[in-house]
């Protein structure tokens, strides 16, 4: 069972896959700084520091006038949030792009590098051993 168990772990796909989990997390983290820390300012100053966030109507219950929606929540009303769903639409759309524009990116330069250089021109072809014979023939009836 340990033999087995050490040939499943050596396989070159676990490895990988592991290395691949941690990569992702770590660009996930790149990622989420890109959209958090560089974007949603951007986003925040052009459309006036709107935040859909706490956006949400009462289905049943009561709720203080003005309450933010985790007061909402505790106050055991049922709530339709519908502004958690339109920011995790818009942080969806704003981490796919940017997760596009990376890989483009990185497309871009993988391409660069894999680019092979021109070859160099190859000299022209010599006879073929049919035409050196045919030569030879000529020249050794030319002498008799």
């Amino acid at each position: 069972m340990f033999q087995e168990f050490k040939a499943f772990i050596a396989r070159g796909n676990v490895v990988e896959l592991a290395v691949g989990i941690i990569i992702g997390a770590a660009f996930t983290a790149i990622v989420n700084s890109v959209v958090v820390d560089l974007i949603n300012p951007i986003i925040g100053l052009l459309t006036g520091g709107v935040d859909f966030t706490d956006k949400y109507f009462v289905l049943s219950g009561n709720v203080p006038d003005g309450a933010s929606l985790e007061v909402a929540r505790e106050s055991g009303a049922a709530i339709f949030a519908y502004g958690s769903f339109v920011m995790a639409v818009i942080n969806f759309l704003i981490i796919a792009w940017v997760v596009f524009l990376i890989v483009r990116m990185v497309n871009r330069v993988q391409a660069q590098v894999a680019r092979p250089e021109p070859a160099a021109e190859e000299a022209p072809a010599g006879p073929s051993q049919e035409e050196l014979l045919a030569q030879i023939r000529d020249l050794l009836a030319a002498r008799a």
